[in-house]
């Protein structure tokens, strides 16, 4: 659902991350929305944060030309930090994350995962 362009699993701060998503098998008049972002997680011992770096929500009609099952290109301008980082107490992952919304309630959710910057990993 989500392919990252020139399949490249790291990125440097200020580049320029490019990806389309779709999606394919469905009823494409019950999607009620869409969200697109780019964001990053710290995971570790005591609380888990999430920064969103960039975020798209298309719902109503801005829905109704778009054909879900052709890829949808997205280009975002990534940050200088914070970089990917596996520690022993700490990890920041960076991704893609892509929720349809339908009108039965339920969703689908897609994410892909990359790292920004040269990953520093603890001893």
């Amino acid at each position: 659902m989500i392919s990252l362009l020139g399949l490249q699993p790291a990125y440097m701060p200020n580049d320029e991350l490019e990806f389309d998503y779709s999606v394919s098998n469905i009823d494409q008049s019950s999607i009620t929305a869409v969200e697109v972002s780019v964001l990053w997680l710290t995971e570790g011992k005591g609380t888990e944060d999430m920064g969103v770096h960039f975020f798209q929500r298309l719902s109503g009609n801005s829905l109704n030309s778009i054909q879900w099952n052709q890829p949808q290109r997205v280009h975002v301008p990534l940050p200088e930090s914070p970089l990917s980082y596996e520690g022993t107490i700490v990890k920041i992952s960076w991704c893609i994350r892509v929720r349809f919304y339908f009108a039965d309630g339920t969703e689908l959710v897609s994410q892909e995962p990359f790292y920004l910057g040269t990953v520093t990993k603890a001893l």
